[in-house]
């Protein structure tokens, strides 16, 4: 049992209840407005759930809502499957945005200079300069996934371009590593609506994993990086930049040191290995991931995950494992914060705090060295 956006556009609005049983990762990327976040086990026993009311159950692409509904229907629930899932709505509702003629473009830039100035601009700026991530000369490819990290950051450098105090040039590139037709649709509009000129060159990554069975999306991560690498070589880039942002880069620190039994972070720059004369920027690296939803939230922006063969929804190539190990990171240190709300920033400057006298051990261009190596001589 299925029902269309336009079938749900013609029922009363207080007949019917939308319920999203999307993870709560996948549901920051963009959710329906008014939707019950609630995971499918959840639902029967739920309280929100209002049993008077046609529940329209929504996944990603309307593909593990149908068996839900199907099973809501046998317990005596008026149940029906969202047809095309989050991203029917998605589609539909930049359709409107389209119809009503709306400035994305403008409203988004304005609001980059005014509400977001101190919380996004400043901070985008400021790791810039903290880090030198931009240099005169450089030519930068942009790299954008589709998400909301990768759109921000490409009109910021739109923003930065404009006020323009040294020479650099910038290339924004979409890869297509077998993308769905939605959601290649979906990135395709919102480069259009915000102005984004991007270059999109596809491969056929997805194709060439889909039958690996042992850490599919480690690879998969692995190649799609070396494909922007190559691509923004030939177009003579001497730089890629990626929309990695702040709680990125607490939560890697914390999940190295309690799966990985490391202390590391995500580097704000990175020298390629493979690619000589190439290096990897994050110039969101101190912009925090509730900032960036709130610009996308104000601006009635829709982004979704990028799906591929493996999960249906994944835009950061990890598997589920990954996945779930992070979203426990990110609890923890909401948690945490509760107790101590500095303990964010205390992360992120751990690492640029480490004594190397207090440290039993540390590698540096792959050798290891130990306190021992100098104890005697002290």
């Amino acid at each position: 049992m299925q029902i269309s956006i336009e079938e749900i556009k013609k029922l009363e609005k207080d007949s019917y209840q939308i319920i999203d049983i999307r993870r709560e990762d996948e549901v920051s990327h963009g959710a329906i407005p008014g939707a019950l976040n609630i995971a499918a086990e959840e639902i029967e026993k739920s309280v929100d759930i209002s049993t008077d009311k046609k529940l329209v159950i929504c996944c990603s692409r309307g593909k593990k809502s149908v068996d839900i509904a199907e099973y809501l229907c046998e317990k005596g629930f008026d149940a029906v499957s969202l047809k095309g899932g989050y991203v029917s709505w998605l589609l539909d509702a930049m359709k409107e945005d389209e119809e009503n003629e709306r400035d994305i473009k403008a409203d988004v830039e304005q609001s980059l200079r005014k509400k977001f100035k101190k919380p996004i601009w400043r901070k985008f700026t400021k790791a810039i300069n903290t880090y030198e991530l931009v240099k005169p000369g450089d030519k930068i490819a942009v790299c954008i996934s589709g998400g909301k990290d990768s759109m921000l950051m490409a009109k910021l450098f739109q923003e930065l371009k404009h006020h323009n105090k040294f020479d650099f040039e910038v290339k924004f590139l979409v890869m297509d590593p077998g993308y769905n037709e939605a959601n290649r649709h979906v990135i395709e509009e919102n480069c259009k609506n915000l102005g984004i000129p991007a270059t999109i060159f596809e491969s056929d990554i997805f194709d060439a994993v889909y039958e690996i069975e042992k850490s599919p999306c480690y690879l998969c991560a692995r190649m799609r990086r070396g494909h922007l690498y190559s691509f923004a070589k030939e177009l003579g880039c001497n730089k890629i930049a990626l929309g990695h942002h702040y709680d990125d880069v607490i939560e890697t620190i914390l999940m190295g040191m309690l799966y990985g039994a490391q202390v590391q972070t995500m580097m704000p720059k990175l020298h390629s290995t493979n690619f000589e004369g190439m290096e990897l920027i994050r110039p969101l690296y101190l912009v925090r991931e509730d900032d960036i939803k709130a610009w996308r939230d104000y601006n009635g922006l829709h982004f979704i995950q990028c799906a591929c063969k493996f999960t249906d929804t994944c835009t950061t190539c990890n598997n589920e494992e990954n996945r779930s190990k992070r979203v426990e990171i990110k609890n923890l240190i909401a948690d945490l914060k509760k107790v101590n709300p500095f303990v964010e920033a205390n992360i992120f400057k751990s690492v640029e705090n480490v004594n190397l006298s207090t440290v039993v051990a540390y590698k540096k261009d792959g050798i290891k060295h130990s306190f021992l190596d100098d104890y005697d001589n002290r």
